[in-house]
């Protein structure tokens, strides 16, 4: 089994062509997140040094950024059902993951 084909039966899409273009979803919208970067930290600090607080805030609010931008590519690309469907997947695990960490501190 090629890795086209695990991935296409792990996202339960029909087509090889699909795995493709989701995957290149995923590029474009991680080169966006990359090349927007830069000139933001720019603007805002005109080239000099970045406060701590403003990386640590950058990589918390990157996160919603980067699932509206997947959602955006994959709506360009055809594919927003399936990047919907994978949203709400990753937020529950998400959740989940938040859930039992409360469990755990609660006990």
């Amino acid at each position: 089994m090629s890795w086209t084909d695990k991935l296409r039966t792990r996202w339960n899409v029909g087509t090889t062509k699909q795995v493709f273009i989701i995957l290149l979803v995923f590029a474009c919208t991680g080169f966006t997140v990359y090349f927007l970067k830069k000139p933001l930290f720019n603007y805002l600090f005109d080239g000099g040094s970045r406060p701590l607080w403003f990386t640590i805030l950058y990589y918390i609010l990157i996160l919603p950024v980067y699932n509206i931008l997947l959602l955006l590519y994959g709506t360009v690309f055809g594919q927003f059902n399936f990047f919907w469907q994978f949203e709400k997947n990753f937020f529950s695990r998400l959740i989940s993951i938040f859930r039992s960490k409360q469990t755990h501190t609660k006990k």
